[in-house]
């Protein structure tokens, strides 16, 4: 139970107390400064506690963003101000010296919570105030301005921001025009019934496995209540976060949830499709399904790289990114570039009815020109920013880089040696490195055909490539975010063609189904990094091989093994990577929600 303490003689009339109630507070009332210095004294130190001014005028929205959100220890608005058990101390003290400093008593002229703020900031601390827009929040000192607010409140629809405050900023043209402007009257209904957005992200989910379920039928029934799911799901999946942002219900374990079914539910269509087709004796969409997997995770990667290499760059600026700047400023064309990126609206919506109206054959073929191109324009763009700007990049996006790129203990021992033999000096550049060892693996992998000898020696020479990587300077370059993502293709592309030249039934689904379950652990790591928590345990990473030993045994693998002796070893492998990449992964993310970690929410992908 959260407490609030109203300073002050309450005012006629108004409706704080009920309003404060509304959001789940406890409310208590002091006459002076060293009657809420005891209330606060009193509150357990586990639960959030809010000081607000009885003069306080303004919307219910605006207090509760003010004093209910789980993102920040310490906020305020106007007239309140609020902490979390994190922030506790900071207000204590606070607190202590304005009793201090006004013997105690006098609240009539400043607001105690107002005068509480300016003290935390004088501490240094970190008083997230929220961006109220038109909402009203205020503390009044005569009747004049006290009518004069609440006229400014009346003038404004409560619920009305509300809703509007409850969808992206920034979406997607399917999202904003055919999704949202229903979607968040059913985020406004979930809330009003108690329901979280983790169990509306869980219902989309449920959602799109019926779909792929529906699709894995093969029939023409089938695929069309496949499409309609899919767009079912994709609803629920905006309105998770609509929930979310209407009711301020964010979590650590939410953004990790939301952000891994996204992923979960896209790849498992893929599957469903491609047990559609075999249905009608097309193994071979398998391939296709798992080069969408592919081209869509490695697009993701490159977001990630790029963005966490630049997170906190110093000098961050280009001529392309004003560029960019100035063309957002012309309404058609935010509209044009934000489509031609094929986010995840406008993607499943092609998926959705492709499948209804053809086969997945179609269906993937379009999705995978759709998405080489999107990944072409992205990828440039982005390339042109890197080489105009004057970025100074940080030893923590270097580090992140580096966890990445996911190398394992075959790349750190080589890596080590190579240092030990040059002085430890830096070796070479990152980038060249990482690149000429991925273009030489797909070449080989592509040329020299399943079960050539060959195959392991270019894989050992991988392994090199990938320690010196490790062994080369800091990821600081201006192209160096290009080195995970390079990985990444070097990786998922080798078992994609292995699969695929064994012509053996059942190589590409086990091939699929190992991919998914390495995607799975570079998501995850890109989860964690995103929530500060730093990288997946050393221990993990050694245990399923890093990305250049799991590509060096796919390709011995694949040299000794007969195809049905590699489909079942590649199904082994998907299976233990699987289990130990999940089990660790829920462990830490329900840990760190039981332990309380600060709520976060990650918006991701554009929808």
């Amino acid at each position: 139970m959260s407490t609030a303490i109203v300073t002050g003689q309450p005012v006629p009339g108004s409706s704080l107390e009920s309003d404060l109630r509304s959001l789940g507070f406890d409310v208590r009332n002091a006459s002076d400064a060293s009657d809420a210095e005891a209330l606060l004294a009193a509150v357990p130190a586990g639960e959030r506690v809010a000081v607000v001014d009885a003069r306080f005028v303004g919307h219910p929205h605006a207090l509760r963003l003010g004093l209910t959100d789980p993102r920040f220890p310490l906020a305020a608005v106007a007239g309140a101000v609020t902490a979390q058990p994190a922030g506790r101390q900071a207000l204590t003290r606070a607190v202590a010296r304005e009793t201090s400093a006004g013997g105690g008593t006098s609240l009539a002229v400043h607001s105690l919570a107002d005068r509480i703020v300016t003290a935390l900031d004088a501490d240094g601390a970190d008083v997230h105030r929220p961006e109220l827009g038109s909402l009203v929040a205020a503390v009044p000192t005569d009747p004049q301005s006290r009518n004069e607010a609440r006229q400014a409140v009346a003038a404004v629809d409560d619920e009305a921001v509300r809703l509007k405050s409850a969808v992206k900023a920034r979406d997607g043209f399917f999202t904003t025009f055919f999704i949202s402007p229903y979607s968040r009257y059913i985020a406004r209904w979930c809330a009003r019934r108690g329901l979280t957005p983790n169990q509306v992200t869980t219902a989309s989910l449920l959602t799109a496995l019926i779909a792929a379920s529906c699709a894995a039928t093969g029939t023409r029934v089938g695929f069309v209540a496949a499409g309609v799911l899919l767009i079912a799901s994709f609803v629920l999946d905006c309105t998770d976060g609509q929930l979310a942002r209407y009711s301020l219900q964010y979590s650590t374990l939410g953004a990790w949830l939301d952000a891994t079914f996204d992923r979960a539910k896209e790849y498992a269509y893929y599957a469903g499709l491609a047990l559609g087709a075999a249905q009608a004796g097309h193994d071979d969409v398998w391939a296709l399904a798992l080069g969408a997997m592919v081209l869509q995770t490695c697009r993701h990667v490159v977001d990630f790289s790029f963005n966490e290499a630049n997170h906190d760059a110093t000098a961050n600026t280009s001529p392309t990114a004003a560029l960019s700047g100035k063309l957002d400023s012309v309404g058609w064309t935010v509209w044009v570039r934000r489509m031609i990126v094929l986010p995840i609206g406008e993607r499943w919506a092609m998926i959705a009815v492709l499948t209804a109206f053809t086969t997945p054959r179609i269906t993937f073929y379009a999705l995978l020109v759709g998405c080489a191109l999107a990944a072409t324009y992205t990828t440039a763009g982005r390339v042109l920013r890197s080489l105009t700007r004057k970025a100074r990049r940080t030893d923590r996006a270097a580090r992140a880089l580096a966890d990445l790129a996911d190398n394992g203990p075959l790349a750190d021992g080589l890596a080590a040696l190579l240092r030990r033999r040059s002085g430890q000096k830096r070796l070479g550049s990152p980038l060249l490195s990482a690149f000429a060892g991925a273009v030489m693996l797909l070449l080989v992998a592509a040329l020299e055909g399943y079960g050539n000898g060959r195959l392991v020696a270019f894989g050992v020479v991988y392994v090199g490539a990938s320690a010196a990587v490790v062994a080369a300077r800091p990821l600081k370059g201006a192209l160096d975010w290009l080195v995970p993502p390079l990985f990444r293709a070097a990786e998922y592309g080798t078992v994609l063609i292995l699969a695929a030249e064994s012509k053996v039934n059942g190589a590409l689904p086990a091939a699929f189904g190992l991919v998914a379950a390495v995607a799975y652990h570079h998501y995850d790591t890109v989860y964690r990094i995103r929530g500060n928590a730093g990288a997946p345990p050393a221990w993990l990473v050694r245990a399923i091989g890093g990305q250049e030993g799991r590509t060096l045994l796919v390709t011995v693998l694949a040299a000794l093994l007969t195809g049905s002796q590699f489909t079942v070893a590649l199904t082994v492998l998907a299976v233990y990577v699987a289990l130990v990449v999940l089990a660790e992964s829920i462990r830490f993310w329900v840990t760190s929600h039981l332990r309380g970690a600060p709520a976060v929410h990650d918006e991701g992908e554009t929808a």
